[in-house]
């Protein structure tokens, strides 16, 4: 009776260190960190699914120490992985990562887009950073039935998209996108630019078609207020705005330093030499700083300007013609010197 009695207890012990070890190894499994990260530990999820499928990708950017460990907490919580871009971090635990990819806690995309022409060079700049196609996005703006419900057309919504960065979820659809790109143009704005538009007589479109210009004609940011100065008081007296940069828009090459008298003559409304007024639309995608250097333009009588011969990309401003084609004279014999023909 004694003998059985302690054999009860020894029985009893060794299932008891047994149910302490097993307790211990799934605290192992589930909570010790698992994780060793010595890149951006940025991981991208194409599409939602098996976490074994992401598995492969942590093991072979070498971010998991017990691969093993990792596979059987995951099935132990049966968990899916929601497509997305990711940020590993260092010291992670098996849990801590499979409830970040289960439940899609992202890492957001700091978009950025400057220096914009065209519609497909800004598809093809966003496609690079979100899992946005590309042609998709170009195919919807360029479709009159997308560009018609943020208030625009096809030629105009280039207008639609402010420059700037902006944190964006990388697997974001593409009308998502467009959606939040409207309200951040509703955003950018707002009641104060609007109501300097509004003073100078523009839309907030049409400062943007104007924006765009100007950004072609310098690239010294203190010209702004001056340019869009000069091209106002041309607008206010009727006078057509003879923009060098409308015409190389039309041309599809903005490499052009000689604007030739042949082009003076192509019948497109984008050509300010032959109609008055401004352009149908953007020429290209307006910067912040030049938009506002529109709605903040400087008040002078100038009506002209001319890039000076000494190529510092600097301007020479005139208040009547004859000092305009002075300037222009010298600004084309140095040309002529440079050997510049085109």
């Amino acid at each position: 009776m004694i003998k059985a009695t302690k054999r009860i207890i020894i029985l009893f012990a060794a299932l008891c260190i047994a149910g302490l070890m097993g307790a211990g190894i799934g605290y192992y499994y589930v909570f010790y960190p698992n994780i060793t990260v010595k890149d951006d530990g940025i991981i991208y999820v194409r599409s939602s699914g098996s976490i074994t499928e992401v598995l492969d990708t942590l093991r072979s950017r070498g971010y998991v120490k017990h691969p093993s460990t990792l596979l059987q907490v995951a099935r132990l919580k049966k968990a899916k992985a929601k497509s997305g871009r990711y940020r590993i971090r260092e010291g992670m635990n098996n849990n801590e990562l499979i409830n970040m990819l289960r439940s899609g806690n992202q890492s957001p995309v700091q978009l950025t887009f400057n220096n914009i022409r065209t519609l497909e060079e800004f598809a093809g700049t966003v496609s690079l950073q979100l899992a946005v196609s590309s042609d998709d996005l170009l195919s919807r703006l360029r479709n009159p039935d997308t560009t018609i419900r943020y208030g625009f057309s096809p030629a105009t919504v280039i207008g639609m998209f402010i420059p700037n960065t902006y944190e964006i979820y990388w697997n974001i659809s593409t009308t998502d996108f467009l959606n939040r790109m409207y309200k951040e143009y509703q955003r950018f704005w707002n009641k104060q630019r609007q109501k300097k538009a509004e003073e100078i007589g523009l839309s907030p479109l049409e400062v943007t078609i104007l924006a765009s210009i100007i950004e072609e004609e310098t690239v010294k940011k203190e010209e702004y207020p001056v340019i869009a100065g000069v091209y106002l008081n041309r607008l206010k007296k009727g006078i057509k705005l003879d923009a060098c940069p409308t015409l190389k828009f039309v041309l599809g090459d903005f490499t052009i330093t000689r604007i030739l008298d042949r082009y003076l003559e192509i019948d497109s409304p984008y050509n300010t030499y032959k109609y008055a007024g401004l352009p149908p639309g953007p020429i290209r995608m307006a910067s912040i700083q030049v938009i506002d250097g529109v709605l903040n333009y400087q008040k002078h009588d100038y009506l002209y300007f001319c890039a000076k011969s000494d190529f510092s990309g600097y301007h020479y401003f005139s208040r009547t013609l004859r000092q305009h084609n002075a300037h222009a004279r010298e600004y084309h014999r140095e040309l002529d010197r440079r050997k510049i023909w085109r």
